[in-house]
């Protein structure tokens, strides 16, 4: 990758000294390792992680494809009459065999059917995910709804099928008898109860035991009463399960987005079971590295990715820090570019990221490069392909004896060392846009910056007086704003200060910064306000930037949602909710 900054011989550092680049002192790390070497996976061979269906997703997908096929022989040749015919005597068999304690409980049980019982199951379903803000799942299971009811609905009109010939039907029913439209609705609906609502392991698996009992309850039910014909049935099942589960299989994947119900953010992965050794695999094959540990680290302050402490064999065994990034990531981070946009308009130049591939890449390159300028920040080894273009883990430095910022100490040289740090990006064009207490380590009295992944190079000026006020603040919960202030003048122009609580808004804040600004206030330290009466008056630097682009996206935002809103109100009125 070519450099994007022209710049001549290095100038001498004074912050965060490097004697070497970045790859070198990596490279002098490794002698500390276990002896391991670097494997290439052969081509054909799958990755650490495989992407997968499952034998269960495999199977429904060529059971929908053999449904097809069969669907076809059936319109096409006259294997249609025969086959309705034998089925038709299977039902009359039943059908002298009732009884009147046995017909009303098959009418008890043939209520799974009905509409009311059904639509209860997936609105509850529906509310339920809205209520435990589980979006995702939510969209998947929504349009399989209305996609499964859509194709019975087609399939009916185009296929019209009678009900079963010469058989007494009890019980109520509608339409065409192929395919059955209540076995699709309940299937539809269960499996939505079990892929969203009951997490993976002792309960889905009861679930899946469950879910058998009431298909085949009602089944049965259809079959007895005479208000179905088998082949009816077992099409409407594939509807029902086939589709929502390779649905829940392909865009819902249970390893990215668990279904759980403990505390903590969607982006931080589970990283035991199958991921946990794909992680060990990969870092061996591709870094060369035996790691004898994964264990989650710091996950209160990171909303991104999963933070990782990596422990390495070596002599004697050491840690690393790794953060893995899958695509609920990527997804994150276009949904909150899109967001921005439409409240605030272009504040700057920055696009979304087209794979997780390219978003790893580019903060391994922006460590590389703000080692490159010697801006304190962890050493980068590389990343690693668990999944490709699905989850990658990139692998740093651990910061050993390192404390976040809000445990530390902090004193007049950790001060100036913090506001040189942003002296020094300011001059040679770069900006961290996203200085808050989490991602400032303090190790051996200086300051070290970390999670470089919203890095920028050539930012704005908006952007770089953005990154002062974000780092004084964070330097004046641990201290006093008067004091940050009179340090900051050594480095920058009262000006320049003036000009970064100007541009500083609610909006500028990271969440957590924003979360103990507020409590600072409530106590009585207003931050903010003090830095303003301290530098000179500054009109506020406003940060609304209208374009057609801004205009065209909300519209879309708008219509696409008024169109999704009236889809389900029309499918709710007709019954496929």
């Amino acid at each position: 990758m070519m450099h994007p900054i022209r710049r001549g011989p290095r100038e001498p550092v004074t912050i965060g000294q490097q004697d070497a680049p970045a790859r070198d002192l990596v490279a002098s790390d490794q002698r500390r390792l276990h002896p391991s070497k670097r494997r290439r996976r052969p081509s054909g061979q799958p990755p650490p992680l495989p992407r997968e269906l499952g034998a269960s997703g495999r199977f429904w997908m060529v059971a929908i494809v053999a449904l097809a096929a069969v669907y076809l022989v059936l319109v096409v040749t006259p294997i249609g009459n025969s086959a309705t015919h034998e089925e038709s005597a299977l039902l009359r068999w039943i059908a002298v065999r009732r009884t009147g304690w046995l017909n009303r409980t098959m009418l008890v049980l043939n209520g799974l059917g009905a509409t009311t019982f059904t639509r209860s199951l997936r609105v509850g379903t529906i509310l339920a995910l809205v209520a435990f803000r589980r979006w995702r799942h939510l969209v998947v299971l929504v349009v399989s709804i209305l996609f499964v009811a859509w194709l019975t609905n087609k399939v009916g009109t185009l296929f019209i099928r009678e009900r079963p010939f010469g058989v007494r039907i009890i019980g109520g029913w509608e339409g065409s008898s192929f395919p059955s439209r209540p076995m699709a609705e309940l299937s539809v609906a269960l499996m939505g109860v079990l892929y969203t609502l009951l997490p993976h392991g002792r309960l889905r698996n009861i679930g899946k035991l469950i879910v058998p009992f009431l298909l085949g309850g009602l089944a049965a039910a259809e079959l007895y009463l005479g208000l179905n014909h088998p082949a009816d049935i077992v099409f409407g099942l594939l509807f029902g399960i086939g589709i929502p589960l390779l649905a829940y299989r392909t865009f819902a994947p249970n390893s990215v987005f668990p279904v759980s119900y403990h505390r903590g953010r969607a982006a931080h992965l589970d990283v035991g079971g199958a991921r946990g050794a794909a992680i060990r695999q990969a870092v061996q094959d591709q870094l060369g590295m035996t790691v004898l540990d994964a264990k989650p680290v710091g996950l209160a302050g990171s909303g991104g990715s999963t933070p990782l402490r990596l422990t390495v064999a070596g002599d004697p065994d050491f840690h690393l820090f790794a953060k893995l990034y899958a695509q609920t990531h990527l997804r994150a981070d276009r949904s909150y570019k899109i967001v921005r946009t439409i409240r605030y308009g272009t504040l700057e130049d920055e696009k979304s990221y087209n794979s997780v591939r390219r978003l790893v890449q580019y903060e391994d390159y922006m460590m590389l490069v703000m080692h490159d300028f010697g801006i304190p920040c962890a050493k980068t080894y590389g990343f690693v392909e668990i999944t490709p273009e699905r989850e990658y883990l990139l692998v740093t430095e651990f910061l050993e004896g390192g404390t976040e910022i809000t445990e530390a100490e902090v004193d007049d040289a950790i001060i100036d060392d913090a506001l040189a740090t942003i002296r020094r990006m300011w001059e040679v064009g770069v900006a961290h846009r996203d200085v808050k207490p989490a991602n400032i380590m303090v190790r051996d009295g200086k300051i070290m910056l970390i999670d470089l992944a919203f890095g920028e190079i050539r930012p704005s000026p908006w952007r770089q007086a953005v990154d002062l006020a974000n780092m004084m603040l964070v330097l004046a919960m641990r201290s006093d704003p008067d004091r940050v202030y009179q340090r900051a003048l050594q480095f920058f122009a009262a000006d320049e200060i003036a000009e970064a609580f100007a541009a500083t808004r609610g909006a500028t804040l990271p969440s957590q910064s924003r979360s103990m600004l507020r409590a600072l206030k409530r106590d009585g330290r207003n931050l903010v306000g003090r830095f303003r009466e301290l530098a000179p008056d500054r009109r506020k630097v406003g940060i609304q930037r209208w374009s057609v682009r801004r205009i065209a996206i909300a519209l879309s935002v708008v219509v696409g949602l008024l169109i999704a809103l009236l889809l389900v109100l029309d499918n709710i009125q007709t019954g496929a909710l």
